[in-house]
């Protein structure tokens, strides 16, 4: 599990989802999850994280840099995180002024994850071609990192040109905020591996921290010091699993399916989407597929630290609350995971 002298850090993992079947006020949905994020932050896990997408029904949190800020102003401990801000549609200069912003107000708690996206209706949505994705990304990346250490920038490049530009007021975390690199292409891993201090990904991990190991040592990085995100799909920690299981199955079964149709319009191979993103009909083919993971304490340290011993996990999340369930639903599982699973790893 990584380097044996660090703890597995555990962060609870949020997309503000709001599907029209279970539809509630958007203003509630908000209120109700930056309250549970208040309560996490006393109950001892170390991470927040913040997913993005756009353009869709049900209110997929589009803006995760303003829901960063109301966290860094509401907690005291927690670290921020984003997994991931979809860089392709940013300025990058916005971002990284904007990410400076959250780090101030947190104290210096903030962690940057970006990836390239994915989603057909985005990149039209921006009117941006797809084929740019990795190109934009990797450029992006190189002009916030500098920007976040200080540089007075001149960068020339395929899609941004900026001159003489430095960021005022930077960010407190020195040389910069952590970045985190996502994607499954060799191209996102060798982006983390040149540009980034970690990989973060879901699901699944040994196939890409493979590929990571190996670009790493293309960039000439160790790779013992590599700090590596993931976790199970849905990790829910139950006095009653099979009640637990059954409440939520139908919530999963949508955000996958979400996340399946998505790829297959992006045009991603057909063996990928079965092993990342599985495709389940109904609560059977879920049952089979053993993603929807809600069981006992002792369970679920067990699978947690099978899970960790694949790869030189560092950070551990999972999905926290099903897409149309109250987070007062999913309160009871987190106050068991924090109160029984996490101590076991401590």
């Amino acid at each position: 599990m990584g380097n044996p002298s660090q703890k597995l850090k555990f962060g609870v993992w949020y997309d503000f989802r709001n599907p029209a079947q279970w539809k509630r006020p958007n203003d509630r949905v908000y209120r109700e999850i930056l309250d549970q994020i208040v309560w996490a932050d006393k109950a001892g896990f170390d991470n927040v994280w913040l997913s993005e997408h756009h353009f869709l029904e049900d209110g997929y949190s589009p803006s995760v840099l303003p829901i960063a800020a109301a966290i860094a102003g509401l907690t005291k401990d927690i670290r921020i995180g984003i997994s991931v801000a979809l860089i392709p549609f940013y300025n990058p200069v916005r971002f990284a002024e904007d990410a400076a912003t959250v780090d101030i107000i947190s104290g210096g708690r903030f962690e940057f994850g970006g990836g390239a996206a994915y989603r057909v209706d985005e990149f039209d949505g921006f009117n941006i071609p797809i084929k740019e994705r990795h190109g934009r990304t990797t450029e992006a990346f190189e002009i916030m990192r500098r920007l976040w250490e200080g540089e007075t920038l001149d960068f020339e490049g395929k899609y941004f040109r900026f001159k003489g530009i430095k960021l005022g007021p930077g960010p407190i975390q020195q040389p910069r905020p952590p970045m985190w690199g996502g994607g499954f292409a060799r191209v996102a891993l060798r982006r983390a591996a040149r540009l980034a201090d970690g990989y973060i990904g879901i699901g699944p991990m040994k196939p890409a921290y493979q590929m990571y190991r190996e670009a790493l040592s293309e960039a000439g990085k160790p790779v013992e010091k590599a700090r590596l995100a993931g976790g199970h799909f849905w990790m829910i920690a139950s006095a009653d699993p099979e009640k637990s299981w059954e409440e939520a199955a139908d919530h999963v079964i949508y955000q996958l399916n979400c996340y399946a149709d998505w790829a297959e319009q992006a045009g991603m191979p057909a063996d990928f989407r079965e092993k990342v993103v599985p495709k389940p009909r109904d609560r059977s083919e879920l049952k089979k597929l053993g993603i929807l993971n809600v069981v006992d304490v002792s369970t679920a340290i067990e699978m947690i630290r099978a899970y960790a011993a694949e790869v030189p996990l560092t950070h551990y999340y999972s999905w926290t609350v099903p897409p149309g369930l109250p987070p007062s639903w999913i309160q009871p599982h987190l106050e068991l995971f924090a109160s029984k699973v996490i101590p076991a790893f401590r």
